[in-house]
């Protein structure tokens, strides 16, 4: 079984910083592409930044020179530091991975439980 955790959220004030933690456990044979997510209330999920095996990240207009997408493929954790928080920003917070469990024929698509951010004063 696949578990994506995430960790890092909490209250901040507008212009502060938090860093986000995710790690990934379970059998699993390889990560492809990992990515953090926000979901504000009302809204859809959208993509905020990923980041591919090898490090080549892509960002949201939104959030680019402000949000940082990182990874340590050998604890299989990814991580985003994100600075210069605006109110906007707050949502819940999801990772995602693209990963192959043991003994399976195909790559898929798994999230964590999400974590929740509040940029406020």
């Amino acid at each position: 079984q696949v578990r994506l955790v995430e960790s890092g959220g909490g209250l901040v004030q507008p212009g502060g910083s938090l860093r986000l933690s995710c790690a990934a456990s379970g059998s699993i044979f390889g990560i492809s592409t990992m990515g953090w997510y926000r979901q504000a209330p009302g809204k859809e999920r959208e993509l905020d930044a990923i980041i591919t095996a090898n490090g080549l990240t892509d960002y949201a207009d939104s959030v680019k020179g402000r949000f940082t997408i990182s990874r340590d493929n050998a604890f299989r954790m990814e991580f985003l530091q994100m600075s210069s928080l605006k109110p906007e920003d707050t949502a819940v917070y999801y990772c995602n991975g693209h990963l192959k469990q043991f003994g399976s024929t195909g790559w898929s698509d798994y999230w964590g439980q999400g974590t929740l951010v509040t940029v406020s004063s």
